[in-house]
């Protein structure tokens, strides 16, 4: 396959999983049953994500122009090792060695070991020349070079096993807010799906937010109305039960309205159902802190990311700030 057969395929892929086809909606019930963190409204916000953004023809033929790609390559096999903390998430790596021209053998996270190995299999049924490009292992073994997003812990043991080759590691991120106290309601709207959506679980979610001194918050609580229906959801209820036990038996201060709790913590990565919040004097200040600090993936607010966008990252969105794309080109 050559350049332009790789991004017209995955541009007929895009309608595919934005349709109500019946083999894309059985995947995102089976998904949803094995994960019960995967709602299929979740999993069709990503898919749509994927479809408007990164599969986008436009979109891929000017990142195939940015990087000057062309079937000159000579290819290597990618070993990727997925997370599986929201729908999806490992695809920008996947879609980037399929586009490069490089092969790439994937291990998928057990939790999220159903959708992307669909979409490959209806990249098959377009083009069999798919099954040379993309394969799915239980162990990565023999690979030129890896990708691999975990946690921190995991992070020391793809260390130990890929460091000797050109590798991307990838460990615990977070996002986070800065409020002036002036956001309107459509801001605060925004800001509840950067927080909520796919229950917090991203690395790009906004789990702290800092406000000034004297702050109101209950226009801010009530945005977060929209996923009130959370306290419906079996898991997440669980989680906030057992956070808010927590929070009243140390006395700690609180507000809710009853599906998200907010707390006040020097922390920055805050539990499911909590977001945490800090008091500041000076937002600059703040600003040229957080820029500074690695385990943040997103800053949101003004002269940031704009309020709801932090879910709806780009091509040229690297995870990190990494360009997977370049590291793939130098090898």
């Amino acid at each position: 396959m050559n350049l332009q057969e790789r991004i017209n395929i995955l541009f007929k892929a895009a309608a595919y999983i934005k349709s109500n086809d019946q083999n894309w909606l059985n995947t995102k019930e089976i998904a949803y049953t094995k994960n019960g963190w995967f709602t299929p409204t979740f999993i069709q916000n990503a898919a749509n994500q994927i479809a408007n953004n990164f599969l986008d023809i436009n979109a891929l033929q000017q990142w195939a122009i940015h990087y000057h790609l062309d079937d000159n390559i000579t290819p290597k096999n990618i070993g990727i090792v997925m997370a599986g903390n929201i729908p999806m998430v490992g695809f920008q790596d996947m879609l980037a060695v399929f586009v490069s021209g490089h092969h790439q053998t994937i291990k998928l996270s057990t939790k999220d070991d159903i959708l992307i190995k669909h979409f490959v299999q209806y990249l098959s049924t377009l083009n069999k020349e798919i099954e040379n490009y993309i394969t799915f292992a239980d162990t990565l073994k023999g690979c030129d070079a890896y990708i691999a997003t975990g946690s921190n812990n995991t992070a020391t043991v793809f260390n130990q096993y890929f460091g000797k080759y050109p590798h991307i590691i990838r460990k615990n991120k977070t996002s986070v807010a800065i409020l002036t106290g002036n956001e309107n309601a459509e801001e605060l709207r925004n800001l509840a799906n950067d927080i909520h959506m796919y229950f917090g679980l991203g690395c790009r979610n906004v789990t702290k937010i800092y406000v000034p001194k004297g702050y109101d918050f209950i226009e801010l609580l009530k945005s977060f109305d929209d996923y009130k229906w959370f306290a419906d959801h079996h898991k997440y209820k669980n989680n906030y039960d057992y956070n808010l036990s927590i929070i009243l038996l140390n006395h700690v201060y609180y507000m809710t309205n009853e599906a998200t709790l907010l707390v006040e913590n020097n922390g920055l990565f805050s539990p499911i159902s909590q977001v945490f919040y800090e008091f500041y004097e000076d937002a600059n200040k703040i600003a040229e802190n957080l820029s500074k600090n690695v385990d943040i993936q997103c800053i949101v607010g003004n002269n940031f990311v704009p309020f709801g966008q932090t879910q709806k990252p780009n091509l040229f969105t690297y995870a990190d700030g990494v360009d997977t794309m370049e590291f793939l080109l130098t090898l």
